[in-house]
């Protein structure tokens, strides 16, 4: 699979476990079997290394968003955010222009009109 289908399945993965509150090896195994793909190694760090950082990440975010809280955020943008951050401090191979070109450009799709450039915003703060 390739990383940015790998991260838009992590998008669903973080979003789903928002909105249900659902176990993360749940909301994987879901998304997983609703795309119809198998394993994928990136994927599954994404998720487990959000899972274990979790209140780091949301912390940092937190600290770097003017006026606004963490769950205030749409889940798409805060989820979005939330991958980034994982990028950027708990996967070594990926480079961190390369995580905030990929962020902007997931939330060009999946985001409102503004989600590309609120993004941009945040992640240039790391």
């Amino acid at each position: 699979m390739k990383r940015r289908k790998a991260r838009e399945l992590a998008l669903q993965t973080l979003f789903t476990m928002d909105l249900s509150e659902a176990d993360a090896s749940d909301a994987l195994q879901h998304v997983l079997e609703e795309a119809e793909e198998k394993e994928d190694v990136f994927l599954e760090s994404i998720v487990s290394n959000f899972v274990k950082h979790k209140d780091e990440i949301d912390n940092k975010l937190s600290s770097n968003i003017e006026s606004w809280t963490i769950d205030r955020l749409g889940n798409v943008d805060r989820n979005i955010l939330r991958i980034a951050l994982v990028e950027i401090d708990f996967l070594e191979d990926v480079p961190k222009s390369v995580t905030i070109n990929e962020a902007i450009e997931i939330a060009k799709i999946y985001g409102d009109d503004d989600s590309s450039k609120f993004i941009n915003a945040v992640l240039s703060k790391f």
